[in-house]
């Protein structure tokens, strides 16, 4: 009887059709983020009650949006680009737990669906969205630099209806690319029992972050920011807009290969 093989289902007897390959999983891309600050209130009920507020500026919150081309071991997934580039915005708060502070992804739209399996492992909330964000090229009309004045815009849409809309204006070079999405990331990974009210089978709190980290040259600048909910999304009405903090644009490359387990509260006898 032949052995099934794959990362994440589907299995298979070659491990060809998984829809994730193995880690470690290799990233390059930009990210454009916008941090403002909302109700302290907000933040504290999007988290779990055993996670404490952050200590400084706990009402703080990013969105970031993702322009990625990603692989596995050996890049294969290179040479078939309709399985290396996707694109994502995500939402970042904030916490503390044991008297660490980390940033935790709250809420995740991507355009691809591998990008979804491989984010439910991590323990990202992914959802399927339509993302979209301006690109810089170094050649022609059709592009801003990276130069004082450059005006990058960013939407986000779920199941047609609009959930975000940004425009940062480049104003100079700076140290980073903001604060909220600064420290490894604090995720839950969970699965309810198949049986109806008997809780979760999988229910672990983690700790990651990447690795190898490759980084280009950080810019701020100005940021204009608007958001939305639809009656099967909620972003502006959990995590509105109190005031705008600021804009940060950055070319970037990490390496995932794995994280670390903080709690596992588990029952796979259920």
């Amino acid at each position: 009887m032949s052995e099934l093989n794959g990362f994440i289902a589907p299995l298979t007897p070659t491990g060809k059709s998984s829809l994730v390959p193995n880690m470690p999983w290799y990233y390059s891309g930009t990210l454009l983020t916008v941090e403002y600050l909302t109700d302290v209130a907000n933040v504290r009920a999007i988290l779990p009650a055993d996670l404490e507020l952050a200590d400084e500026h706990p009402g703080a919150v990013a969105i970031i949006w993702a322009d990625w081309q990603s692989c596995s071991e050996g890049g294969a997934e290179l040479l078939d680009p309709v399985r290396s580039q996707y694109l994502e915005a995500f939402v970042v708060v904030r916490c503390k737990k044991d008297g660490v502070t980390y940033s935790r992804c709250v809420a995740i739209w991507v355009t691809k669906d591998f990008a979804i399996a491989r984010g439910w492992f991590q323990g990202y909330p992914k959802k399927l969205g339509s993302v979209h964000v301006t690109r810089i090229f170094n050649h022609g009309k059709a592009s801003p630099r990276l130069a004082a004045g450059a005006k990058l815009g960013a939407t986000l849409s779920a199941y047609d209806h609009r959930l975000a809309s940004a425009v940062v204006t480049l104003r100079e070079p700076a140290d980073n690319n903001g604060f909220v999405n600064g420290h490894k990331m604090l995720h839950s990974r969970w699965m309810p029992s198949i049986t109806p009210g008997a809780g979760n089978s999988l229910d672990q709190l983690i700790s990651m972050g990447g690795v190898d980290a490759d980084l280009g040259e950080p810019w701020m600048g100005d940021a204009e920011l608007t958001l939305g909910d639809s009656q099967w999304d909620e972003l502006g009405s959990i995590l509105p807009v109190k005031e705008i903090l600021g804009g940060y644009y950055r070319e970037v490359g990490v390496t995932f290969n794995g994280g670390v387990l903080i709690e596992d509260r588990s029952n796979p006898t259920v």
